[in-house]
């Protein structure tokens, strides 16, 4: 058991405990006069780092570190690429993220990202303009969105860093662009994410040139401010969401669930049919704006002609989804700059718990005056209003356009016997039911209506 624990600890948390505790090794790291060899050590990772953040022994082309929220993968990725650059000769690297803001604010310029962990005697050089991070010795790292898959079609690299690929939204096109460009010396490609029970993903970590790493949130506690962690136990040890959040497991179906992620892969889609009928935002604003409030659901959908099964038919589309913590002005500019930039027919709002206050945010809102609003009252309970539109997926009647990470997970982790349900989903299900579930899908009032 106890080989087992320290198998688990960097040399450094090692050498603390060999030096008699925190306080004893601080004494003899205070004892050390070279400035240089103590500078050295603070940024020697073998040592920093604990052996799952480490890349794996042999032969592979993809090491997928798979880990909970606050493991250290972020850190765990951008060490791994200054190794690839000091150590193994990489000179031509790829840096690819969710988004073009991930890939700058996470991998590059990120508290454990690339310039932080980086050494003074070899930092490199950042150029946001360029989306290129270039060392001394002269290799180039360029930053890569996923969300544009066609962006990696031609580069070639020796190394690649796809960080977050369950959140990918165009993931296969993204890793097949990727993957092809790989191609240049000894090609090496690490993958650091959080899971989700994707087929994709599973597939990934079968293939015989994958090494995958699981970590835990817990495996770095003593990193992490104590309050952090209670909150961690206090919300989420014991679900369905702390096991995939925490202890980083792929969840298979969640029986109690109304989705299932299979079937909302079997009808994606990578684009949106051209013959658009109708496109709504829907919002399901949260009560507040603080750090742990819930989100506020904004999400995107639209009524289209689609001969998906043979005959034309009307499907409804998801193709975007901007939900997140916001402050009351942020969601209602982001809310009537989308409908401006859409050409949106209507915005939808659930107003259970704003009421007026709901729409007269968005009539404040530079623009909002002009806006096509329709408040919307839930008369019934979380799974009599979710179990239509549940059956619409179920019925091939609804596509997501590209991946929609968070919503998905919130649609497909959600148990039907609780009485909350989240706020992404609750947009989504508002959004469908008036596209398609509604009496007259003609061009609507500005009034109210009540999920029935």
């Amino acid at each position: 058991m106890r080989a087992r624990a320290t198998a688990q600890l960097s040399k450094l948390d090692q050498a603390i405990i060999a030096a008699g505790g925190p306080q004893a090794f601080k004494r003899w790291w205070d004892s050390i006069d070279d400035r240089e060899s103590k500078l050295r050590l603070a940024y020697d990772w073998e040592w920093l780092a604990r052996p799952k953040q480490l890349p794996p022994p042999g032969e592979w082309s993809v090491w997928n570190l798979r880990a909970g929220r606050a493991f250290g993968k972020t850190r765990a990725g951008a060490e791994w690429i200054r190794w690839r650059v000091e150590k193994e000769g990489a000179r031509h690297l790829a840096l690819v993220a969710p988004t073009a803001a991930d890939a700058r604010d996470v991998m590059v310029e990120g508290p454990s990202g690339i310039l932080a962990i980086s050494p003074p005697w070899n930092r490199p050089k950042y150029e946001p303009s360029k989306r290129r991070v270039t060392w001394p010795n002269g290799a180039i790292a360029t930053t890569f969105s996923a969300d544009e898959p066609r962006s990696l079609r031609g580069p070639q690299f020796d190394s690649a860093w796809a960080d977050e690929l369950a959140h990918w939204k165009y993931l296969e096109d993204a890793w097949d662009n990727l993957q092809f460009g790989m191609r240049m010396g000894d090609p090496r490609c690490m993958v650091t994410s959080s899971p989700r029970a994707l087929r994709f993903l599973r597939e990934l970590e079968k293939d015989d040139g994958t090494r995958t790493e699981i970590g835990s949130t817990y495996e770095n506690a003593h990193n992490l401010p104590e309050k952090y962690l209670k909150r961690l136990l206090r919300s989420y040890e014991g679900t369905r969401l702390g096991r995939q959040e925490i202890h980083a497991e792929i969840l298979t179906e969640n029986p109690a669930a109304l989705w299932n992620q299979d079937t909302i892969d079997r009808h994606r889609v990578a684009a949106m049919p051209d013959d658009v009928a109708r496109l709504v935002i829907a919002v399901d604003p949260a009560v507040t704006s603080k750090k742990k409030s819930d989100e506020t659901g904004i999400v995107m959908a639209a009524l289209c002609e689609c001969r998906c099964q043979g005959e034309p038919e009307l499907h409804g589309f998801l193709f975007d989804d901007k939900s997140g913590i916001y402050k009351p002005h942020q969601w209602g500019k982001t809310v009537v700059e989308s409908y401006d930039e859409l050409l949106a027919d209507l915005v939808l709002a659930e107003v259970n718990n704003g009421g007026e206050l709901v729409e007269r945010n968005i009539r404040a809102t530079e623009g909002g005056g002009a806006i096509a609003y329709k408040a919307v009252w839930a008369s019934k309970g979380k799974e009599l209003r979710h179990e239509p539109v549940a059956n619409l997926y179920e019925r091939g009647m609804v596509h997501h356009v590209g991946r929609l990470g968070r919503l998905e997970d919130e649609q497909t982790q959600w148990d039907r016997t609780q009485g909350y349900s989240p706020n992404r989903l609750d947009a989504a299900t508002i959004a469908l039911t008036e596209l398609m579930l509604g009496v007259e899908r003609g061009t609507p009032e500005v009034s109210a209506t009540v999920i029935e």
